[in-house]
């Protein structure tokens, strides 16, 4: 993964983490820097996903890589959202 690649995850990786909390249901009790960071990582493996499986270097826009680096982030918000509200209860 070069620089750029890397760059592009985090820029990514914000609107990923804003997106996932938006497509999940209900309140999530997690603040929005935790989103944005659990975004973050989520684009970062996404990507690593998408080079590993051989389809992130498509002509255009890459549909499939960002598919996979939104459900990473709304699985990632999810659980992290379900965690901190058991540890709260």
């Amino acid at each position: 993964m070069e620089i750029t690649g890397i760059f592009t995850a985090l820029i990514i990786g914000l609107v990923i983490g804003v997106l996932a909390r938006i497509i999940l249901p209900g309140k999530q009790n997690i603040q929005i820097w935790l989103t944005i960071l659990v975004g973050i990582v989520a684009a970062l493996i996404g990507t690593a996903i998408a080079s590993f499986a051989g389809y992130a270097n498509t002509p255009g826009i890459d549909w499939w890589e960002l598919i996979t680096q939104l459900v990473l982030a709304v699985v990632g918000v999810g659980a992290i959202s379900g965690m901190r509200t058991r540890k709260s209860a």
